[in-house]
C-alpha cells in the first residue's frame, strides 16, 4: 500500500512513519506533508492507497482538504487530538482513526482493515458520512449513524431508528421501514455512542429512540408501546431516569 502522511506537526509524521515501519511493512510511505495544500498535490500527483490525515490543522483542515477532492480513490485513516465532539462524529461514522499520541496496535488494526477492503477492491464510503457528521456536532440528531454489516455497512438517519434489542454480543436494529439490521457489537456500545440523542436504556435488552414512543402503560417498572406497536418492558431500576427523560424531552 502506497501512502501519504499529512500532519502539520512534524513530530507526528515522524512518529507514525516510525510505527509503520517497526509494525507495517506493507505500507510504503510515498510522501510527506505538513499543509492541506501540499498534501491535496501530493495525492493527485501520486494517487496514494491510503492517507493518513491530520483532522485539525491551522488555516485550511484536514476536512476542507477531503472536500476539495471530488474523487476519492484512496482509504483515510484520521488522526486526530482529543476532541469530543469530533470524536463522536468519527464513532457514528464508523471511520478508521487515531487518535494522539498514536498507539502502535490501535494503527496496526487500522491498516489492517484498510488492507482487507483494498484486497476486496471496495474503497470505504464512510469518510463521506464522517464529513456530514463533523457539520452537525452541535446537533447529534442529525447526524447519520453508520452500521457494518456482513456486506459492507448500512447508513441511516437517527430517526429511521425505533429501537434497538441486545441478542448477546450483537445488536439488532429495528426500523421505521419495517426493516432490522443486525450489528456485531454489544448494546452497551451503541448505548454509550448515542448519548445526548433521544435514545435512552430502558432495560439491559432495549435501547429505544423516544421520538417512537407513542404510549406507556404504568406497572411495575412500567411497559412502551412504540410507533411500529412492539411492547417494550421497562426495567424497575430504568422507571424513574426514563420518566424523567420524557419530562425533559416532551411537554407533560
Amino acid at each position: 500500500m502506497r501512502a501519504i502522511l499529512i500532519d502539520d506537526e512534524p513530530i507526528g509524521i515522524r512518529t507514525v512513519k516510525k510505527l509503520l515501519e517497526l509494525n507495517c511493512p506493507e505500507v510504503e510511505v510515498v510522501a510527506t506533508c505538513t499543509s492541506a495544500d501540499t498534501g491535496k498535490q501530493k495525492i493527485e500527483e501520486l494517487k496514494p492507497d491510503l492517507i493518513f490525515l491530520d483532522i485539525q490543522m491551522p488555516g485550511k483542515s484536514g476536512l476542507d482538504l477531503l472536500a476539495e477532492i471530488s474523487d476519492k480513490t484512496f482509504e483515510v485513516i484520521f488522526v486526530t487530538a482529543h476532541n469530543e465532539y469530533i470524536l463522536q462524529a468519527l464513532q457514528f461514522s464508523a471511520v478508521d482513526y487515531l487518535m494522539k499520541p498514536v498507539d502502535e496496535d490501535r494503527l496496526v488494526e487500522a491498516v489492517h482493515r484498510v488492507k482487507k477492503r483494498l484486497s476486496r477492491d471496495k474503497v470505504s464510503e464512510n469518510t463521506e458520512t464522517f464529513i456530514h457528521n463533523v457539520t452537525k456536532v452541535t446537533s447529534p440528531m442529525d447526524m447519520r449513524l453508520c452500521l457494518p454489516t456482513l456486506k459492507g455497512f448500512t447508513i441511516l438517519k437517527l430517526d429511521e431508528i425505533i429501537y434497538c434489542e441486545a441478542q448477546r454480543s450483537y445488536t439488532v436494529f429495528y426500523l421505521a421501514q419495517g426493516k432490522t439490521i443486525m450489528v456485531s457489537k454489544p448494546l452497551f456500545d451503541y448505548d454509550q455512542l448515542l448519548a445526548g440523542t433521544t435514545f435512552f436504556r430502558i432495560h439491559k435488552s432495549f435501547l429505544i429512540n423516544l421520538a417512537h414512543v407513542r404510549e406507556y402503560l404504568r406497572g411495575d417498572g412500567g411497559t412502551v408501546i412504540m410507533s411500529n406497536n412492539m411492547e417494550l418492558e421497562v426495567s424497575r431500576r430504568k422507571k424513574d431516569q426514563f420518566l424523567a427523560k420524557i419530562k425533559q424531552s416532551f411537554r407533560y
